[in-house]
């Protein structure tokens, strides 16, 4: 299939994004990467748009991997020494087997096209429509993972800084455990060892996922890495940098006894779920105040760009002030409304909300909290401005409805406005 390959064939990060590429550099520089398939942007947005033919190739392709399974963006714009996105989106770990990817893949893309991600691409001057790849690999069961700078990220030093944890490296990225910390010279030469306090561990769940596990009291202080596991994190370090150029940020773990890279990029500067509920949008739409008026095939049109995302119970939707670029109708579950932490409403099937970060860039005007679990229909702006820019009828539609809304907000304001007067007893004229 064209846009999905094994990982050491993945060459240009504009089609599989830089984390694909430059795991498929490493694979093919013999360095110790674990087995792995690159899905292109264009196959990601198919799997996330449930193309059936897309999803049974996907999955015939990852099924050699065996299982668990490791689910991680790839975005073109992804992992540069710029910007690194780290944070933004989405990697899934423990992911049980090849019949399980097309959900996680599915996200991995919204994690693109999330708020937080929005905002981000808004800071840094990156607010055009992101292209996610997704790497799928592999899940290792390491006894020790961390982080590796191969050089000193505050004060620029020429010296390997490592961060270290026991289990998953997840535990150390995500600020969960105080790491072992370890100072290297180039030579090799150990400068310091400082062990940190590491009570939890991020192991990997049976039935899929991971959860945080008590580390036994001897652990809990003892340092995690010995002198050959570091002199084999030091050999690492001199490889990446002959493959990839220097200053880099590095993920690794030890696995069955072998140290593995799991991702290397530039040091940037400065349970498994069940079938989705049945029903789509298209009835959400008719009913939508901003999409009133226009005709089936217009509503089909917008329909058909729709992708399903789900939310954890008290997981935030969308945050008051930040960026967006996506507006959402409730297939099951219930939402509440808060602005400025003042509860306003609850939203439930069949409700919807974000349609005006369809056509702005503005930031959001209220939180939405998932209060159950909440499965959703969104849709993005990168989606529907194409769609709004080549169909003038559908554009001119929403500017009237837009205009609609804004005269009875303006004539409700006015109302409020002239109950107030009349309450205090002020007349025009008087003094």
């Amino acid at each position: 299939m064209i846009g999905a390959v094994a990982l050491e064939d993945a060459h240009d990060s504009t089609v599989f994004g830089s984390k694909a590429v430059g795991l498929g550099e490493a694979t093919r520089a013999g360095l110790p990467v674990p087995p792995g398939v690159a899905l292109s942007g264009p196959v990601v947005e198919a799997v996330a748009s449930g193309d059936k033919r897309v999803i049974e190739d996907v999955k015939a392709l990852v099924r050699p991997l065996g299982g668990p399974l490791a689910v991680r963006s790839s975005a073109a714009d992804e992992d540069g020494a710029e910007t690194s996105f780290a944070g933004q989106h989405l990697t899934l770990l423990n992911v049980p087997t090849a019949e399980d990817v097309s959900s996680a893949v599915r996200e991995v893309w919204w994690s693109a096209n999330s708020d937080s991600a929005i905002s981000y691409r808004q800071r840094v001057g990156r607010f055009t429509r992101p292209s996610v790849g997704v790497v799928v690999q592999a899940l290792l069961g390491p006894a020790c993972a961390g982080v590796m700078f191969t050089r000193n990220p505050v004060n620029g030093a020429e010296e390997l800084m490592i961060e270290a944890s026991w289990g998953l490296g997840e535990a150390v990225v995500s600020g969960r455990v105080i790491p072992d910390h370890f100072r290297i010279g180039r030579n090799g030469e150990v400068r310091q060892r400082t062990p940190g306090f590491k009570e939890i561990a991020v192991r990997a769940l049976p039935n899929g996922g991971t959860a945080e596990e008590q580390v036994a009291s001897d652990l809990v202080e003892r340092l995690c890495l010995d002198d050959r596991q570091l002199e084999e994190l030091h050999r690492l370090a001199n490889r990446c940098e002959e493959v990839y150029g220097p200053a880099r940020d590095i993920e690794w773990a030890f696995a069955d006894g072998q140290l593995y890279l799991l991702q290397c990029r530039a040091i940037t500067r400065a349970g498994p779920q069940g079938p989705a509920p049945s029903g789509g949008p298209v009835e959400v739409i008719r009913r939508a105040r901003l999409f009133s008026g226009l005709d089936k095939n217009d509503v089909d049109k917008i329909a058909a760009l729709f992708k399903e995302r789900r939310f954890a119970a008290g997981e935030t939707v969308i945050k008051e002030g930040s960026g967006g670029a996506s507006f959402y109708v409730i297939v099951s579950g219930s939402a509440t409304v808060t602005i400025a932490g003042e509860p306003r409403a609850i939203l439930q099937a069949g409700d919807h909300f974000g349609e005006i970060a369809l056509l702005d860039e503005g930031a959001r005007i209220a939180t939405i909290t998932a209060s159950s679990e909440l499965v959703c229909q969104g849709l993005t702006l990168w989606e529907f401005r194409p769609l709004v820019e080549e169909n003038g009828l559908i554009g001119w539609t929403l500017m009237q409805n837009l205009a609609r809304e804004l005269r009875e907000a303006e004539q409700a304001l006015a109302a409020l406005r002239s109950q107030s007067t009349q309450t205090s007893g002020f007349q025009p004229g008087e003094h």
